[in-house]
């Protein structure tokens, strides 16, 4: 029987209070055609800490990340606000990746803004990216041929933070081009690059494009979101992608993402965590409890409860004690 993990942080998840924050996408702008998954009506309700903690049935989850849910953008650090109250108020989450506009005139202050907040450890901010693999959007402001983006980059280094990177597996070398003249940056590779297409050819160049990052030692793999639009959660699709991905960045680089609740719209997160056990199952067990905890503990600098304490069981003065001391080692 596989082992399962003792103790998960889940690196990629998102909450949303759809009474307190604005997500065009959750709302009058929904549109299945631009989504990964397609349909997703299922998740156009509030999930909050108690919903995320009810979909682990029963998983060790000991910390979690907030990934920014793209919210209007407008409230970017109204989210941050509410997932530092979440945060006092439940525990959850344990670090906050937040957006902000690395390309915009004012971005520097919107750093500052973000940075202030103690739990915010990285920003995703999406590249311009092309929908297809034959297409180019090249000439566009915001790809990755921007003229902007090394500024954007050494700006984003200078406060301190991260840059969680979710680009289509067809920008993955561009992004490693950018990425080259950063070496002191801290960046995590979403969703395994997102290797939608599965054919041979497809494989073959997601897998040149995870090369090229992984030549970068700043650069990690979060191993997420692996679901397709056209098809279920299939292990037999998924563990050679999982096993690849470790294989290509090295188990010290691969950290343990669910992406829900958008993952669930695809599998449980009781069968998503059994099923990449299973994809890790070739793995020692210091190699897989870094996937699962170490690693990503360690990137976004998230002080762990008690070894093998569930999140559920710790109280929420746990993340209070934390933005307390965050916040005077940031004054």
């Amino acid at each position: 029987m596989t082992a399962l993990p003792a103790a998960i942080v889940d690196s990629h998840h998102h909450l949303w209070d759809l009474s307190r924050i604005d997500y065009p996408w959750l709302g009058e702008q929904y549109d299945a055609s631009a989504f990964i998954l397609g349909e997703y009506y299922a998740l156009c309700r509030d999930f909050l800490p108690r919903d995320f903690r009810e979909a682990w049935g029963g998983m060790p989850v000991v910390a979690s990340v907030h990934i920014e849910a793209e919210c209007a953008r407008s409230q970017a650090l109204a989210e941050t606000r509410w997932l530092h109250e979440q945060a006092a108020a439940s525990g959850l989450p344990s670090a906050v990746v937040a957006h902000v506009d690395l390309l915009a005139e004012d971005a520097g202050e919107r750093l500052a803004e973000q940075a202030a907040h103690p739990l915010v450890r990285s920003i995703r901010f999406k590249p311009v990216t092309a929908r297809r693999p034959q297409d180019s959007v090249a000439d566009r402001p915001g790809a990755l041929q921007d003229a902007r983006w090394p500024a954007a980059l050494d700006r984003l280094r200078q406060h301190g933070l991260a840059w969680d990177l979710r680009v289509p597996f067809w920008h993955l070398e561009e992004a490693a081009a950018v990425l080259r003249d950063f070496p002191g940056l801290p960046v995590v590779l979403q969703h395994t690059g997102l290797p939608w297409d599965r054919s041979a050819a497809g494989l073959a160049a997601w897998r040149r494009g995870m090369e090229a990052l992984a030549a970068l030692p700043g650069v990690h793999v979060r191993l997420s979101e692996l679901g397709l639009r056209d098809r279920p959660w299939r292990l037999q699709d998924n563990l050679p992608v999982v096993r690849d991905a470790v294989a290509i960045f090295g188990w010290q680089r691969a950290m343990f993402g669910s992406n829900f609740p958008v993952a669930g719209l695809r599998i449980s997160y009781p069968a998503l965590v059994r099923a990449m056990a299973e994809a890790l199952a070739h793995l020692d067990e210091k190699a897989r409890q870094a996937i699962w905890c170490d690693n990503a503990a360690a990137f976004y600098r998230i002080r762990l409860p008690g070894a093998g304490t569930p999140a559920e069981a710790g109280p929420a003065s746990a993340n209070a004690a934390i933005i307390n001391m965050d916040a005077r080692s940031r004054q």
